[in-house]
Formats: structure tokens, sequence, C-alpha cells
């Protein structure tokens, strides 16, 4: 039940019953893994119609109180979203340990990570990832697809594009495991040197694919992420396309303070 009385305050009756679920969350009377009552249990705890039931339950989300599941319902949050540290998270002493940078954060968060590869093989470059490889558009690129997983719930979608000229010698690149400390590993492998990686950030609602995808809420959120890996030498190795359900991850950025 509630654990106080939503009273009528000028704040909007919603955000009220947010807080009253977070109070419930925080002081453990809705403890962790356990589900958010139903929507139609919410709309007669608080006299309430169904679309001020949604936005409250939106609001937890927001603050990462709580994950929907698709077909499951929502569920106070029993682990912290991924922090992923943009900074230290391609550290080369991470790939020298054999590990890739989604598993190294995964494990970090305390988390069991997992990932599904969807596809590899050549494609034709789309418009958008061959401007960033310095490619012509329709150009023959390697594409690897994959699904992560953290203890078993999706969290991110990503494809990496690379140019067939530098990968179509390295029979790893078309493996499903490519071996120790993933496909950036084995580029410096073939003395392409990594030096830089820049990445595109955006926030955007999630389509319908993605929503499937990820077993997210309609109208749920998501991180778009595009990342350009560059060698010693200049070129762009890869450039991989990454959909993250928001909720699932906190970025962290650092930056020199110097030009």
């Amino acid at each position: 039940m509630a654990s106080t009385e939503v009273g009528s305050t000028a704040k909007a009756k919603y955000l009220q019953i947010a807080d009253d679920l977070a109070a419930q969350i925080r002081t453990g009377v809705l403890a962790p893994g356990t589900a958010v009552p139903s929507e139609t249990e919410l709309m007669e705890r608080y006299s309430v119609a169904s679309g001020t039931v949604r936005k409250a339950v939106a609001e937890l989300r927001t603050t990462q109180l709580i994950e929907t599941h698709h077909g499951r319902g929502s569920f106070v949050r029993s682990r912290p979203p991924v922090q992923r540290k943009s900074s230290d998270r391609f550290r080369r002493s991470h790939r020298k340990a054999g590990k890739a940078a989604y598993l190294a954060e995964a494990e970090q968060s305390g988390g069991k990570p997992s990932v599904n590869v969807l596809f590899i093989g050549p494609v034709e470059a789309p418009p958008e990832i061959a401007e960033r490889l310095h490619v012509t558009a329709g150009s023959q690129v390697l594409a690897r697809k994959r699904r992560y997983f953290r203890d078993g719930v999706p969290t991110e979608e990503a494809t990496s594009y690379l140019p067939w000229d530098i990968v179509k010698d390295i029979p790893e690149m078309f493996a499903e495991n490519p071996g120790g400390g993933g496909i950036y590993a084995r580029l410096e492998d073939q003395g392409h040197r990594l030096a830089e990686f820049k990445e595109t950030v955006r926030a955007r609602l999630a389509t319908k694919p993605e929503t499937s995808a990820l077993a997210l809420s309609p109208g749920s959120p998501v991180i778009h992420l595009v990342r350009d890996a560059t060698t010693e030498s200049g070129r762009v190795v890869e450039v991989c396309d990454t959909i993250m359900a928001a909720d699932q991850f906190v970025l962290d950025y650092r930056f020199p303070a110097e030009d």
C-alpha cells in the first residue's frame, strides 16, 4: 500500500505519485527486483486516470529507480546503470588483458555481461557511415552487428563498419568471437595502432524495431552513439553505430583543460 497519502498540492499529481513510490523504494517497502504495482492497481490506489499513472512511472524510469521490460512490467532496479567512462573504456591495458570495452565496464558495474552476434558479413556502406570512413557511399565494408546483455537483459545493439581492404585478410574479424580484447586488439595486432576515438552522442525516442530489440516500453528514450576509431596514421578503421537503452547507462566523459 502507499507509504503516505498523496495530498492535493500545487505539484502535479503524477509527480506526487512518483515521489510517493520513490519513497517506498528508498525505504525498502518496494524492494530491489520486485514488481511495481500494475497500472490498474495504481489507478485505484491514487484515484487517478491511466495517463497520470503512466507519467508517474515514466518519471521513476527517468530517475533510474525502476526499469521496464516489454511484456513483463516494471521492476525496482536491482543494480545501478553501467557507468560508461569514455575516458578509459578503450584503454590499451583492457585489450592486453583480453577484455573488450563492454565486458570490462559491465563487470565493473557488478552485472554479468553477454553478447549475441546477429550478423557478420560484407554490406554496402550507408552514406553517413561511408562519409565517416572516408570511402565512397555503397563501397563494400564489413559489418559486425551485436546485441549486448547484462544479467540477461538487452542493453544495447551495435554495428561496427570496417574498411574491406583492412579486414579482408584478418580472419578473426569474420568470426563471432574475434579473440581476447575484441576487434580493436586484432586491428592493433596487424599494425593499425589506435590513437583516437571520436564519439557523437544524441538522445531520441526508440523506433519500433529498437523497442523490440531492447525490450523497451513504447516511447522509451535511447542514446544513439556513433564512434570513429582512428589510427596513428590518421585513418578511420572502424565506425560503430550504437543504440543504447538510456536508463541502462551513465555516460561519463573527461576532457583535458589544455589546448
